[in-house]
């Protein structure tokens, strides 16, 4: 299990009860769980719609929509039942902030869940857990069974008459895929996780064909919080634009690697150098990846920038899932780049040609180029393929296959360049087979 850290700059909202023993349901109930979700029954849908736009969340799962207007776009009237559904398909390479919140703090999310059930008029929600995170599973259902036992789920919940509602869980079967929302419904219902085509959009048309809402399991576990501190203050918290804070997993070649809360819109640079201790053994920054391996890569010199959804974007990057991966001089970035498309292929559903097709082909030409039998030509045709990808698929894997490739071409183009001079890394990250030989079993 993870070790948990912490640094004098976090501000403890989603975290705060981590490592106190509120996965038991009388500790969390001890640390003011479930007041927030009895506030809102009182208070009513509207008030928490108002309270969840004023706080400036947006949504944790990568897109960074705000999660109050997401809840207000449900149908105030619909003849079928409406839906929420937890998105806890935590499988960004470099992201691992959901999975501590489901270990110390899984009533939270089953609040929150209930919180968003009350904004929308839903009376039934779902919580999809990652297929690796079957230990949390066991976690998660306990806390939803002592949920039930204490009348806080099911009908009439805390006593009050006609106030129903019901949780499930379910994890997936290892399917990178089903991260993507559309694909996450499918997979829910019973069918291959592919995603469908838009519109109709979830909140109208979504889980059964229901109005449904889907919010990453961060997004779900601040919902609590934010209606017990007050909306306007959770946004304080943050930066513009930006209500709040935020888990960040920071990964990769730091001293003291971990997930740490700290405010949107704080500095990169300090989360690396200050937060995580600084690069490891003392080596040099090469590059980061600060959101999760579909983010496009920063160089050492472009880290002084707000960690937040607009600072980022104006960086040429993504604050994406969290996931700061910091990598240091060592590193190969055409190994990197490799190991990256390698796993994009890999989870393609193959429904749609430019994703299926062209992840395959960047593989195979990234693995030929690694292995010694590339030419200069080869460079052009990766950013060529990356560029015919962006934009052109059903859902974002397609997207999220190209950005990070993009930017590993445009800006280390010169070390692609001297790697086929001759330049190798003493240590490589992934070991390939060479050209002409087939790839082991299990490769992937």
């Amino acid at each position: 299990m993870p070790t948990l850290v912490s640094h004098p700059d976090e501000v403890k909202v989603v975290s705060r009860r981590f490592g106190l023993g509120a996965e038991a349901i009388d500790k969390y109930i001890e640390l003011d769980g479930y007041k927030a979700v009895q506030k809102a029954i009182e208070q009513g849908p509207e008030w928490i719609v108002n309270e969840m736009k004023a706080s400036g969340l947006r949504g944790r799962g990568g897109a960074g929509f705000p999660t109050g207007m997401k809840w207000s776009f449900v149908p105030k009237v619909s003849e079928k039942p409406k839906y929420v559904l937890v998105n806890g398909d935590e499988s960004e390479p470099g992201t691992c902030k959901d999975h501590v919140i489901f270990l110390h703090d899984p009533h939270a999310v089953i609040e929150g869940t209930m919180i968003a059930g009350l904004a929308i008029g839903a009376k039934m929600g779902f919580i999809y857990l990652r297929g690796e995170y079957r230990y949390l599973l066991k976690i998660v259902e306990k806390a939803v069974a002592d949920a039930y036992a204490k009348g806080i789920l099911g009908k009439n919940i805390f006593g009050k008459e006609g106030v129903d509602f019901d949780i499930i869980t379910q994890t997936g079967a290892g399917a990178y895929e089903v991260g993507e929302e559309s694909a996450l419904m499918e997979s829910l219902e019973g069918k291959r996780g592919v995603p469908r085509i838009k519109p109709p959009f979830p909140a109208v048309v979504g889980l059964y064909g229901g109005p449904t809402v889907i919010n990453n399991a961060e997004t779900i576990a601040n919902a609590p919080h934010i209606l017990l501190m007050g909306g306007e203050a959770y946004a304080k918290l943050g930066s513009e634009r930006n209500g709040g804070t935020r888990l960040f997993g920071i990964s990769g070649h730091v001293e003291r690697p971990g997930v740490y809360e700290l405010p949107m819109g704080y500095s990169l640079r300090k989360a690396i150098y200050e937060v995580a201790g600084g690069i490891k053994d003392g080596k040099q920054l090469k590059a980061v990846v600060p959101g999760g391996s579909s983010c496009p890569v920063l160089k050492a010199d472009e880290i002084d920038v707000g960690l937040d959804f607009d600072q980022m974007g104006k960086a040429g990057t993504m604050l994406g899932s969290g996931g700061i991966v910091v990598l240091d001089e060592t590193v190969s970035i055409v190994e990197f780049a490799l190991r990256t498309i390698r796993f994009y292929q890999h989870e393609s559903c193959g429904w749609c040609i430019p994703c299926r097709e062209g992840t395959d082909w960047l593989k195979k030409t990234l693995t030929r180029f690694h292995a010694g039998g590339g030419n200069k030509k080869d460079i052009d045709n990766i950013q060529y393929l990356a560029e015919n990808m962006m934009g052109r698929t059903f859902c974002p894997l397609g997207d999220a296959a190209a950005m990070p490739t993009l930017g590993f071409i445009k800006k280390f183009r010169s070390e692609f360049e001297e790697y086929l001079a001759g330049a190798r890394v003493e240590h490589p990250l992934i070991q390939i087979q060479p050209v002409g030989e087939p790839e082991l079993a299990g490769a992937h």
